[in-house]
C-alpha cells in the first residue's frame, strides 16, 4: 500500500515496509520541564535548537515539538505557557530544511503554530476540542489523529475495553470522517493508535500486532510512538533511561506491522536499525 501525505511545505510518498522503503523517523523535541523521558533537558531555547540540529544530523525526517507533557498523571498546561515554550522554537527552526510538527490539543496553539509555519499538527486528543477542526481545516499541514481513552491525568488508572483493536479503529474512523466532512483533504491525514494513552500493557501490544489491520481498514498512514514508554519497560524491566534497545525493537516491530512513521527519542540508533532491517527485507 502506498500513501501520499501532504505535509505543509513538504510532501511524502510513503510506502509500506514490504515495499522495501524505509519508514520516516520523527524526532521528539520536548520543551517541557516535566516530560517523562527527558524532563527539563531541552527547555531553554539554545538547548532545544542544539538538540534539533543534532537530530537532523542523525537522520531525522521530521521534528516534533511538544510544549506540554502528556505523561500519565500530567496536569493541563495554561495556554499562555504552552505558547511561550513552543513558539520561539518553532520560529527558530522553520528554515531548518525539515518538516516541523507541533504536538498540541489546543486550537489556539494550532492556529498560532500554523501561522508560524508548522507542517503538521499532532493531536493526542484526535481534534475533539471545540474549534480544533476549524483551526486546522484551511491550512495545508498534515494532521495526526491519535486515540486516547480519558485524559492524561487519569488515562492509566483503569483502562477498559471489550475489544481494544475494534474500539480504537471505530474511534479513529469517526474522527477521520469528521475531518473529511469538514472538507479536509484525505491526503493530509494520518493516524496514531495511541500507545500508552489509556491502555494496559496487553492492550498496547494487541494494538501493535494489529497495526496492519488499522492501516488497511482505515486506508491511512500510521504514526507509531512507542519510544521509552511503559510498555517497553514492562517487558524489559528497564527504567526509562535504559530502554534504548527495547525502543528500537518496538520501532522495528511497528514498521514490520505497517507503520510508515515512527516517533522516537533516539534518532541515530533508530535510523541505523531501520537501514539494516530494510536491507534484510
Amino acid at each position: 500500500m502506498r500513501h501520499y501525505l501532504q505535509f505543509g511545505r513538504f510532501g511524502f510518498q510513503l510506502h509500506a515496509a514490504e515495499q522495501g522503503r524505509q519508514a520516516l523517523v520523527m524526532g521528539i523535541l520536548n520543551v517541557t520541564p516535566d516530560s517523562f523521558s527527558d524532563p527539563g533537558k531541552f527547555r531553554h531555547l539554545e538547548f532545544a535548537l542544539s538538540r534539533a540540529e543534532q537530530m537532523i544530523l542523525e537522520g531525522a525526517d521530521i521534528i516534533d515539538i511538544g510544549g506540554e507533557s502528556s505523561r500519565p498523571g500530567a496536569s493541563p498546561l495554561p495556554l499562555r505557557e504552552e505558547l511561550q515554550r513552543v513558539m520561539p522554537v518553532l520560529y527558530a527552526l522553520r528554515d531548518c530544511g525539515k518538516p516541523l510538527s507541533v504536538d498540541t490539543y489546543k486550537p489556539e496553539v494550532m492556529r498560532e503554530a500554523i501561522l508560524a509555519g508548522a507542517d503538521m499538527i499532532n493531536d493526542i486528543n484526535g481534534f475533539r476540542a471545540p474549534g480544533a477542526i476549524e483551526a486546522v481545516k484551511d491550512s495545508d499541514c498534515a494532521l495526526c489523529i491519535m486515540h486516547m481513552q480519558s485524559v492524561p491525568q487519569t488515562m492509566q488508572d483503569h483502562p477498559q475495553y471489550e475489544d481494544v483493536v475494534r474500539e480504537v479503529i471505530n474511534f479513529l474512523r469517526q474522527r477521520v470522517n469528521a475531518m473529511l466532512a469538514a472538507g479536509i483533504d484525505r491526503e493530509r491525514l494520518c493516524i496514531d493508535p495511541g500507545f500508552g494513552f489509556g491502555k494496559t500493557v496487553e492492550q498496547n501490544y494487541a494494538l501493535l500486532r494489529a497495526s496492519r489491520q488499522l492501516r488497511n481498514e482505515l486506508g491511512l498512514p500510521i504514526l507509531a510512538g512507542l519510544s521509552r514508554k511503559s510498555m517497553i519497560g514492562a517487558v524489559t524491566g528497564r527504567p526509562v533511561e535504559q530502554r534504548l534497545a527495547g525502543s528500537i525493537a518496538g520501532a522495528l516491530a511497528a514498521v514490520a506491522q505497517g507503520a510508515e512513521i515512527v516517533r522516537v527519542h533516539d534518532v541515530a540508533e533508530t535510523v541505523d536499525a531501520l537501514k539494516v532491517w530494510r536491507m534484510a527485507h
